[in-house]
């Protein structure tokens, strides 16, 4: 993987913006929203967004495949493909986040799309999501998912992404093993969903296919464009503007808690901008620009001491979810899954069953209250 000569730091960054504006119109236009997917088919038996959603995911995996196989990024030297497997912080992360989103009435990135909607709601949300997620970070919370979650993890020999698995399980070499499971895994998930003719709208079409676009692209800005072999001040390795120090794509549970974390502290010349802050003000933007310019922006506040708990409630979860997993519905059901790290599958698998369960544990309230 070469680097790309006279690529700035502001370059990068005002890519990212770019990348998150284009996100936040898509998903005010289309309604892209990964609770609302779980809600219809639960509530409605409609798969419409759900097809959405697991349409991304097969265009990330195809679309960060083929960059990865031709050389121009190595998902390797994303966060999700490390070797230390701790299975049982996906498992309760992933699970506390999908109640959390359903109780907060949509995800990370839902919420970041209200807000350009002028849902004040959803500002609480981002706002308490925040909180939560710098607390189980660096804070009080830290300490219960460090020395009690992450102790039950084991390590997998070169990664635990799916490639490494068939590689070192069967043998199979490193070029076939990543065409075997991309192929395997995207190519399925994309002949369910395009097999449904009614699923053929434009909007769902650009719901599926630009939000997994974009998080390739993202993958492309920051594990191509802003690589460094060598970073003049330190000597090592760097992918230019990032949070972590490796290669990122969307994700947004911890950028918002960095979002906060800039705004507080901005005086302090140790805090930087980075892709991971502004994906999280393009989001917003973007969304704002759509409602404004098709008169959807509306204000919406909560409805009532039980809502704001509900909402309140469901930030925190996620908060501390989306940290615990190492990302949100977005952040491991898309972006981490297009790395096909076995960490993210499982992520993905829990939220959905957070979300099935809030949603079965609201639909018995409801009911409850009628009879």
């Amino acid at each position: 993987m070469e680097a790309v000569a006279h690529v700035s730091s502001t370059t990068i960054l005002w890519l990212f913006f770019a990348a998150a504006f284009a996100f936040g119109v898509i998903g005010q236009r289309t309604h892209f929203c990964t609770m609302g997917a779980v809600s219809d088919i639960v509530n409605m038996e409609d798969w419409s967004r759900m097809r959405q959603w697991l349409l991304a995911i097969a265009v990330a995996i195809l679309g960060s495949a083929a960059l990865h196989g031709a050389g121009l990024i190595d998902l390797d030297k994303s966060l999700y493909r490390g070797a230390h497997f701790t299975w049982l912080s996906h498992l309760v992360g992933g699970f506390a986040f999908g109640i959390g989103m359903v109780l907060a009435s949509g995800c990370g990135s839902k919420t970041l799309i209200r807000i350009g909607g002028g849902n004040l709601k959803s500002l609480v949300v981002m706002l308490v999501l925040a909180i939560s997620a710098y607390t189980t970070m660096r804070g009080i919370l830290s300490v219960f998912r460090v020395n009690v979650l992450e102790q039950a993890a084991f390590t997998l020999e070169g990664g635990q992404d799916l490639p490494n698995l068939l590689e070192t399980g069967l043998g199979i070499a490193p070029g076939m093993a990543l065409a075997i499971s991309a192929l395997v895994l995207g190519g399925g998930l994309l002949l369910f969903v395009l097999k449904e003719r009614g699923f053929w709208t434009f909007d769902n079409l650009l719901g599926g296919v630009g939000t997994g676009l974009i998080v390739v692209v993202c993958w492309y800005i920051s594990g191509h464009l802003g690589y460094l072999p060598e970073d003049p001040e330190t000597l090592e390795e760097a992918f230019l503007a990032t949070q972590s120090g490796r290669m990122e794509s969307l994700t947004f549970v911890a950028p918002q808690a960095y979002t906060l974390d800039l705004l507080m502290f901005w005086s302090d010349a140790s805090r930087k901008l980075t892709v991971a802050i502004v994906t999280v003000l393009g989001v917003i933007c973007g969304s704002a620009a759509h409602a404004l310019l098709t008169r959807r922006f509306r204000w919406e506040g909560f409805r009532d001491v039980e809502d704001t708990a509900h909402h309140l409630i469901g930030a925190a979860l996620m908060g501390f979810g989306g940290i615990t997993a190492m990302g949100c519905s977005i952040g491991q059901g898309i972006t981490g899954f297009s790395t096909l790290a076995l960490g993210s599958i499982i992520t993905f698998a829990a939220i959905l069953l957070g979300a099935w369960a809030a949603l079965k544990y609201q639909y018995g309230k409801a009911m409850n209250s009628e009879a």
